[in-house]
């Protein structure tokens, strides 16, 4: 009969090529995950503005019983005005381009703030991590607006900066404390290995990120970081309590002049949905970017 070392021996003693089992898992490539089907994409669109048309079928609807009366003749005046033979921007226009310099001036401040506080985190000196935990658990943890005014009246008045300065660096470190969460986890997710190869290369610690680490971690962080900057260019609207003109503010003006509440908010409503679809479809193309590059 046979014996035990018959059943249990390797199959290397049968010179018999050893296959593993089958797993139930293929490897993908992650850009056929990431991309959508045309009709899916259709689908989402047409929910978009089905939504959209609801909306404000509920707005008209309700103005009507309050029976509101509309003015929307006199919207493009705030828009834009002729005087002589020439067109001059509006109130809301002049508001539009407030908010978009706080905009490009805040946006690389909160990514600059962002990676420091995420490399802060990373580091091994417990002095810099306790800090930047800190940093990111306290602002992270307060509301905006209180943030606005004490950076306002306290420390823009010992630093001797103006008002529109501390509105763009409450907003950069407010947003880039989320920016420093979400670049810390994209750095994370780089493969132990590839921190290895860097070491073995020789590498200095700012070409290991600048070169190896920082570009495989881009296409993870890059869709969380479009949300975080389209919430810096929504949230630029609380500038508007330490009375910087941007486009909050210009409309709160205007419908306190006018009673204009539903031409103007409504107006307002969408040039902030221009800039921030406009920013989002700008993300989106280097989304496509990087997955071609990958």
């Amino acid at each position: 009969m046979f014996s035990k070392a018959f059943f249990f021996s390797s199959p290397m003693s049968f010179n018999v090529p050893f296959r593993p089992p089958p797993t139930t898992t293929t490897s993908v490539h992650p850009s056929a995950l990431r991309h959508a089907p045309k009709w899916r994409q259709g689908f989402e669109m047409f929910g978009f503005a089905v939504g959209l048309l609801v909306l404000l079928g509920l707005i008209v609807h309700g103005a009507q019983s309050l029976q509101y009366p509309w003015k929307w003749a006199k919207v493009p005046d705030y828009l834009f005005h002729q005087v002589d033979g020439k067109i001059f921007l509006g109130p809301l226009m002049e508001g539009l381009v407030v908010t978009l310099q706080i905009c490009a001036l805040a946006t690389p401040l909160a990514l600059f703030i962002g990676l420091f506080l995420a490399l802060l985190r990373l580091s091994h000196s417990p002095l810099g991590r306790s800090m930047a935990r800190l940093i990111i658990e306290l602002i992270r943890n307060t509301p905006l607006l209180i943030q606005m005014l004490i950076f306002y009246f306290i420390i823009a008045d010992l630093l001797s900066i103006s008002r529109l300065s501390s509105g763009i660096f409450c907003l950069a470190f407010h947003e880039g404390s989320y920016c420093a969460e979400i670049i810390r986890g994209g750095i994370l997710s780089v493969r132990q290995g590839q921190h290895e190869a860097s070491d073995a290369l020789g590498l200095s610690i700012k070409n290991r990120y600048r070169h190896i680490i920082i570009p495989q971690a881009l296409p993870l962080i890059l869709p969380p970081l479009g949300g975080v900057l389209i919430n810096l260019l929504k949230h630029s609207s609380f500038v508007s309590a330490i009375a910087i003109f941007d486009l909050t503010t210009q409309a709160r003006s205007i419908v306190s002049d006018t009673y204009m509440a539903f031409e103007i908010w409504l107006t307002t409503a969408a040039l902030y949905m221009l800039m921030t679809l406009s920013l989002s479809l700008l993300i989106h193309r280097l989304e496509q970017h990087f997955q071609r590059r990958a």
